[in-house]
């Protein structure tokens, strides 16, 4: 079957969207640097969920002290029976390393409008977007994390829409008696900078950012570089849990038992994730939304290196082939100031990272994985 783009209207899809289900009355707010999300369902079970999600990253709308927002929207999620669409989805190409079938898009236009339909080919979970309108539709409840993945990537339109510069990287922020520094940590999948986070933050130095999105600018035209993160917890594989004792309780025993007992290498290829609530494990504290961005560090070991851990300063100017450690594309989502969608054959600059990143200071991580031996150096760097 070949879909006639000319026959498809915005109508005739939400309507579709929307299987004859009928919003409830109540709504949920949240908010993240001056953007308003205003989220609206037909399921209080998904907006109940939805609430403690955010409240978890502290992002829940506060109409006191966000009385001078600077963009609100509104985003529609519509629980019900996965959505069955008469149109030729194209998939979209994954990142170098990915493999498998996950997103799927199709774009038309309405009324001179660019509308894009995305599908996770593996929940058949529906979204819309458009630069008025974005829903959700399909199992939204048992698929809540690809919700919050929406939610999220309309306030990373808005960072990037405002000249914010996304990174594949984690955020974390170092704060003692004499020293404050952002830091961005970024590695290739599994590279294990979601353990490595961890692991800093029982440190009371550190405090939590962002998990696997961290954004970047130069706002003021001086040298200092910001950094800000999306209101996302971290997921992380059983793997990550087993090495940490302070994040057991997250498995139940039979879990816990069950991966205990599995040999190492097997435990970390291991795909199954698991939330991380920053607040309830480790206190209000340790949450922070934005910060001056003044070090970087690239995981660059080798999981079976017999070199010990190192980590040395490097001039990122002269290592452009680090660059693909940090580098992310916006995604199927990302709808730019004049209305046009993402492509997955868009290229990412490097000019742009480098500019940004040329006064940072870089380090790199070499020789072979020791988690604790590296949480040490990261903390003896600060000093």
């Amino acid at each position: 079957m070949t879909t006639d783009s000319t026959t498809i209207n915005s109508d005739t899809i939400i309507e579709q969207l929307y299987q004859n289900q009928n919003l409830i009355s109540d709504s949920l707010k949240i908010s993240m640097q001056g953007c308003v999300i205003e989220l609206v369902s037909n399921s209080s079970e998904l907006l109940s969920g939805l609430e403690i999600y955010f409240r978890g990253c502290q992002v829940l709308y506060d109409a006191k002290n966000n009385a001078n927002a600077k963009h609100h929207l509104k985003i529609e999620i519509i629980e019900s029976a996965p959505v069955t669409l008469a149109i030729d989805f194209i998939d979209w190409k994954r990142e170098p390393g990915k493999s498998g079938r996950k997103d799927a898009y199709y774009d038309f236009e309405d009324q001179g409008q660019a509308i894009r339909l995305v599908q996770k080919v593996r929940t058949g979970m529906v979204f819309l977007q458009s630069s008025d309108r974005q829903i959700a539709a399909g199992p939204c409840v048992a698929n809540d994390n690809q919700v919050i993945n929406f939610i999220n990537s309309q306030y990373m339109n808005w960072l990037q829409n405002n000249n914010w510069l996304i990174c594949h990287a984690s955020g974390l922020v170092y704060q003692d008696n004499k020293h404050s520094y952002g830091i961005g940590m970024a590695g290739l999948s599994g590279g294990g900078k979601s353990t490595l986070m961890l692991k800093l933050l029982e440190r009371s130095e550190f405090s939590y950012m962002t998990n696997d999105r961290l954004f970047i600018r130069n706002e003021s035209g001086s040298e200092q570089i910001e950094m800000c993160g999306i209101p996302k917890l971290p997921r992380i594989n059983p793997g990550t849990i087993i090495g940490n004792p302070k994040l057991h309780s997250i498995l139940s025993d039979d879990k816990k038992s069950y991966f205990q007992q599995m040999p190492t290498e097997q435990l970390w290829d291991i795909e199954e994730k698991y939330d991380v609530d920053i607040a309830a494990t480790y206190g209000d504290k340790k949450l922070k939304h934005q910060a001056n961005l003044n070090k970087f560090i690239i995981l660059n070991w080798q999981r079976n290196g017999s070199e010990p851990t190192r980590l040395s300063r490097i001039n990122i100017e002269d290592r452009h082939d680090i660059l693909p450690a940090i580098m992310k594309s916006p995604g199927p989502f990302y709808l730019n100031t004049e209305g046009k969608f993402e492509q997955d054959t868009n290229a990412q600059d490097k000019n742009h990272y480098l500019q940004l990143l040329k006064n940072i200071e870089i380090y790199e991580v070499n020789g072979g994985v020791d988690f604790d031996q590296l949480t040490t150096l990261c903390f003896n760097m600060m000093n």
